[in-house]
């Protein structure tokens, strides 16, 4: 099962925290109680999302972070990468050479393509999409090898 970190998504969960308030300093403690994450594992994420540019931080008796940006200017791909560094399904889709068997694999090229449409994905979707209220029903993504059915009344 390919999924993201749970630093991942705890970075995210804060970040959507700031964002709902965004022209507001929150201190680190605040964060975490509202986000419901841990104070060691805020402080862990804020300080990446910082190194990134994605949070600005104050020092003092009234600092604390607030988004760098507005939410609709941060796409997840900068969330993901902040915390786990370049995006890549497999190590020969971001770096050449470190595989042992890459001058005889033939996969590579299918990995780079998949890579390729999961970045292109976290570029599009932004943190402000993250805030928008989940569909109120149905499957997200129709099952594309699902064949509609129907029920027919016999005679």
């Amino acid at each position: 099962m390919l999924r993201v970190t749970k630093l991942t998504d705890y970075a995210t969960v804060v970040l959507t925290v700031l964002a709902q308030g965004r022209e507001q300093v929150h201190s680190a403690a605040e964060l975490a109680e509202r986000s419901r994450v841990e104070p060691a594992t805020v402080a862990k994420v804020l300080k990446l999302l910082a190194q990134a540019g994605l949070v600005e931080s104050f020092r003092g008796a009234s600092g604390g972070y607030r988004l760098a940006r507005p939410p609709a200017q941060i796409p997840l791909r900068a969330i993901v990468e902040a915390i786990e560094g370049p995006m890549g399904m497999t190590t020969c889709s971001v770096h050449d050479g470190e595989c042992g068997i890459e001058a005889h694999c033939g996969i590579r090229a299918g990995w780079q393509r998949i890579n390729d449409v999961v970045v292109d994905a976290l570029d599009r979707t932004t943190l402000a999409d993250m805030l928008a209220p989940a569909p109120a029903s149905g499957p997200r993504h129709p099952d594309p090898k699902a064949i509609p059915a129907a029920l027919v009344a016999s005679d």
